[in-house]
């Protein structure tokens, strides 16, 4: 699966909206390609006491679920359609629910793939 496609599959996912008065979800939406060729998507969930989480969390939780943890590739999209890097706790979560994760493809703009390691260079393990 290329790049281009698991963008359009992160894109198809963003539903910006409003949960509560306290609570909003969907503005960025991520796609993980696990080991199995089987891609899975989440949504950030934005809450005012900082208890949400990311898009990439989601998707890792669905993936998880599914009873997958090898990540191959992985994309984030904001609302505008602009692929984002994942932030820190991401990088750090998905190196450590399995340990080839180190070596997954991350798109982190247009045109820019790194691996998981690239992003972590000091990595504490």
């Amino acid at each position: 699966m290329t790049f281009d496609e698991l963008y359009k599959i992160a894109k198809s996912v963003i539903n910006p909206r409003r949960l509560s008065e306290y609570a909003e979800a969907g503005g960025v939406g991520a796609a993980l390609l696990a080991e199995s060729g089987k891609v899975y998507t989440g949504v950030c969930i934005d809450t005012a006491s900082s208890m949400g989480f990311c898009a990439e969390h989601a998707a890792a939780a669905a993936m998880i679920t599914a009873g997958e943890s090898r990540v191959l590739k992985m994309i984030a999209v904001g609302w505008d359609g602009r692929i984002m890097p994942p932030c820190g706790r991401c990088r750090e979560f998905i190196s450590q629910i399995h340990s080839e994760n180190l070596n997954t493809e991350v798109m982190v703009a247009e045109g820019v793939i790194v691996t998981l390691r690239e992003l972590l260079p000091y990595d504490w393990k």
